[in-house]
């Protein structure tokens, strides 16, 4: 028995050494400065799509229509099937900021089959945008709950024009004010980071793909390159499915920011644990195989380390060595959203929620529930995420 226990430890304790030093260096991300000044100012055309979001929206489009971009810039916001009043409120935020002609406002048809709500909006958003005149160069595809620092978008056109970019996405900074949140939302943004090394991302050597679909600058030929948002409309992890196929045959840049922000409220644990559940086995391909692995794996590098570390032996010291790498590892992402660092050493019990979540989204799945966000419910999907 002390054999095991000592070399799940060494095991774990190798796992997190690799994941430090060889994994992209994942843990120590940190928002970069954007280029100063770009050859050129090149239109662009906001897409917003939006159901039921009255809490943000005006914040949202009021944030946009602020943006001290030098070309052109308007937005078409696609109101699909809302009943808060969300367009109404849009359109006053737009007229508040004294703008009302730079906002399109665009009721989505109804959802038709093998789309998800979310990319059929956007499509609908892109289907009038396309109808329009003088077609932009870049489209700013955005969620109706993030609000923009003012130079968000001259810093994007500015990091795609002066490097080729076909695609520029920032993880916006998460809403971390609740205990919920405080407790479980940088983990979110960990375990992202180390699903997709942004640097490996940034790398066009690498095939890893990924974006971060709150905030995401996408050049028209590159969306009409792929054959449009159509080519993932089944896609519930639709931001990295995208960076994918953009990434076949073009550059993409991922990165982190403080300045532009999510509007999004997770006020209880219920709240995150749906948005972990909603995606988390679509991750895994819906693969009960990948399950199973994912769960093992989790109890290694996770559990097994604070476990272990109190029964004695080398497999004690193993085991305290591999705590130490992962707390040492969390520590940047808390100081990013500004949390006391007594959090770190807690990460194998955030970790147990996100497994137990996980767990969930395959229950959920299973029984016909998969993916359900307001009020609709997308069970499969197709994602190609290359890791």
């Amino acid at each position: 028995m002390t054999g095991v226990a000592l070399a799940i430890a060494l095991l774990s304790l190798a796992i997190w050494l690799v994941l430090i030093f060889a994994r992209g260096g994942f843990w120590c991300e940190m928002p970069r400065q954007a280029p100063e000044s770009s050859p050129r100012w090149p239109a662009v055309v906001a897409v917003v799509p939006a159901r039921d979001e009255a809490a943000g929206i005006g914040t949202a489009i009021a944030s946009l229509l602020r943006q001290r971009y030098p070309g052109e810039f308007t937005i078409v916001l696609v109101d699909d099937h809302s009943t808060d009043g969300t367009a109404a409120i849009a359109r006053e935020a737009a007229r508040e900021c004294g703008a009302a002609e730079r906002l399109t406002i665009v009721a989505a048809e109804p959802l038709p089959p093998g789309w998800t709500g979310k990319l059929w909006a956007v499509s609908e958003g892109l289907r009038h945008v396309a109808a329009s005149k003088a077609a932009p160069e870049y489209v700013l595809l955005t969620d109706a709950d993030i609000a923009h620092h003012a130079t968000n978008l001259r810093e994007l056109v500015a990091r795609s024009e002066t490097a080729g970019l076909d695609l520029a996405s920032l993880m916006v900074l998460l809403r971390c004010r609740s205990f919920a949140e405080r407790a479980l939302i940088p983990a979110f943004v960990f375990f992202f980071e180390m699903l997709y090394p942004f640097a490996w991302v940034n790398d066009p050597r690498r095939k890893t793909a990924g974006a971060a679909g709150g905030c995401m600058l996408v050049r028209s030929s590159a969306l009409e390159r792929i054959g449009g948002i159509a080519s993932i409309k089944n896609s519930m992890i639709d931001d990295c499915a995208l960076g994918a196929k953009i990434k076949e045959g073009g550059r993409i840049w991922l990165g982190l920011t403080r300045q532009t922000q999510s509007l999004r409220r997770y006020p209880a644990v219920a709240d995150i644990w749906r948005m972990i559940a909603r995606t988390a086995y679509t991750q895994l391909h819906y693969s009960p195989w990948l399950l199973g692995s994912t769960v093992l794996g989790l109890a290694v590098t996770y559990l097994a380390p604070p476990v272990l570390t109190f029964t004695g032996g080398a497999a004690a010291v193993a085991a305290a060595l591999a705590w130490l790498a992962m707390t040492i590892a969390f520590v940047p992402i808390l100081r990013l959203y500004r949390q006391p660092l007594v959090i770190a050493p807690l990460l194998p019990v955030i970790a147990t929620i996100y497994l137990a979540a996980t767990i969930d989204s395959a229950r959920r799945h299973w029984q016909g529930k998969g993916g359900e966000w307001k009020g609709r419910v997308q069970q499969r999907d197709n994602p190609r995420v290359l890791l």
